[in-house]
């Protein structure tokens, strides 16, 4: 029996992005305690794969970092900091290249999530992502 890959189709991507949010509006340093962790960066790095596109390539490369980092046991404040707010800065700039409306508003939101956990962690956890969301939300309206 062979097994081949089956094409990911944009309601798998939407239901990752959405996953993705969720762990990062929570609190982080607890999530990266959890199993499973690793399974979510592994998804999110083969989504990014499955595009074939080489303008989020330094993404992929952020988040294996970032999964190796959460792997090893001790976090580095700064540099999960550095490296979530350069994934906040660049998952924003890939939102453009998305075709799907749906996926787009996904794409957007994980950037400002990734933003807003970036935040969350130079700052030793004052404000949640969630509270810097709504932060957001409003300062944009």
């Amino acid at each position: 029996m062979s097994f081949h890959k089956v094409p990911k189709d944009d309601t798998q991507h939407q239901n990752h992005l959405d996953g993705a949010v969720n762990i990062l509006t929570g609190n982080l340093v607890e999530e990266a305690t959890r199993a499973g962790l690793d399974n979510h960066f592994q998804r999110w790095i083969e989504d990014l794969k499955d595009t074939n596109n080489p303008d989020l390539h330094q993404i992929v490369v952020d988040l294996q970092a970032l999964k190796a980092h959460f792997g090893g046991g001790t976090i580095d404040k700064a540099l999960v900091s550095q490296l979530l707010n350069r994934l906040g800065e660049n998952t924003s700039k890939a939102a453009s290249t998305a075709e799907n409306p749906n996926t787009v508003q996904r794409i957007s939101s994980l950037g400002q999530a990734l933003s807003a956990a970036a935040r969350q962690v130079s700052t030793g956890g004052q404000n949640s992502p969630e509270q810097d969301l709504q932060q957001n939300s409003a300062q944009n309206s």
